[in-house]
């Protein structure tokens, strides 16, 4: 499928509302492709972004999913504390510090029902036979991984396509397990790496994701064996967006310095530096989605200094153009880089 793509760009799934209908339906209709967020919103959510997508678009659009992982073991009461006072501080009550699965086995169910064309995975890997139960219907598997061993795993499964995401990507980490120490959770690759290690480890399509920002950054995915680029902080400034107005003024500005951190959520993310980010985040546990819901009431305020501003490292480059200018300039971009290279090397 994303071989054919007339674009070869791709809308990340962006959980938290960044994601809309609108910004899916933008891409695809411009000749890239659009993934909705399924992550973080209720079924019935999730059946009228689906519906309202294809209202609004005749192409082919995806869903994402988060795979739950195993219930954490942490202590996080200390950290408990340090979020109770700080939310004390802007007047709101944390949430509950609890687990769940993200509705996953139903959300499941519907794009199997409604036969969704592209079904991405994140934070781990679907059973073996969803995957098939999924196939059956006609669905393209996409599962992300950040390192070689994760690809394996994902092909093994029966993955079609792999979505290889770079350390420089903004907002969570794709990786399978959280090692608790290291900043990333692992090994950390930047994106031309994590692309080329991969590909010399399986033999799947992979996507690029990670600190793409223009078309050059396409061109060089797409000579490092990618079939297409995928974007997300690049988007996240379109009016089609669902991105709060803080979080525009920020990445606008661009003054901020990214970093990875498990202060927001208990899972590595990169966003721009705020003082949550600072003050917390050298204590926030390996403890996800505990503390996503400890934090929720915090980050829903609305102040900057206590959001979660998930960014790559490239967002100050980001614009705020409608989603199919970006799509087609990044087409643009791309043929210009292919010509100028061309024209370069060409024998004479």
């Amino acid at each position: 499928m994303f071989h054919t793509l007339a674009v070869p760009v791709i809308a990340a799934p962006m959980a938290g509302g960044a994601s809309t209908p609108e910004l899916v339906a933008a891409v695809s209709d411009a000749g890239g492709f659009g993934f909705l967020a399924a992550g973080y919103i209720t079924v019935e959510q999730l059946a009228e972004k689906i519906a309202q997508t294809s209202q609004l678009t005749s192409k082919p659009f995806g869903v994402n999913l988060f795979v739950p992982g195993t219930r954490p073991t942490a202590d996080i009461s200390s950290y408990v504390d340090r979020v109770k006072a700080c939310a004390a501080k802007i007047g709101v009550v944390p949430g509950e510090p609890r687990w769940d699965d993200d509705n996953y086995a139903a959300k499941l169910e519907l794009v199997l029902a409604l036969r969704v064309p592209v079904v991405s995975f994140t934070f781990g890997l679907p059973d073996a036979d969803d995957v098939q139960r999924l196939k059956a219907t006609g669905t393209t598997i996409v599962v992300t991984v950040t390192t070689p061993s994760e690809a394996r795993q994902a092909q093994q499964i029966g993955a079609d396509v792999l979505c290889v995401q770079g350390s420089d990507a903004g907002g969570h980490r794709g990786t399978f397990t959280d090692d608790g120490i290291s900043p990333g959770g692992g090994e950390l690759y930047g994106t031309l790496a994590a692309v080329r290690l991969v590909k010399s480890t399986v033999d799947l399509p992979v996507i690029a994701a990670g600190g793409l920002i223009n078309g050059a950054d396409v061109a060089a995915v797409l000579a490092a064996g990618a079939v297409a680029a995928q974007f997300g902080t690049a988007f996240l400034g379109c009016p089609e967006a669902g991105t709060a107005v803080a979080q525009r003024e920020a990445l606008a500005e661009g003054a901020r310095r990214t970093a990875l951190t498990r202060a927001f959520s208990g899972r590595p993310a990169r966003g721009l530096v705020n003082r949550f980010l600072i003050e917390q985040g050298p204590y926030a546990p390996a403890a996800y989605p505990n503390v996503h819901h400890l934090t929720k009431p915090v980050r829903a305020t609305g102040e900057l200094e206590v959001m979660s501003l998930w960014a790559g490292t490239t967002y100050p480059l980001a614009t705020a153009e409608p989603a199919g200018d970006i799509v087609r300039r990044l087409h643009d971009e791309l043929t210009d880089v292919v010509n100028s290279l061309a024209e370069r090397f060409k024998r004479s």
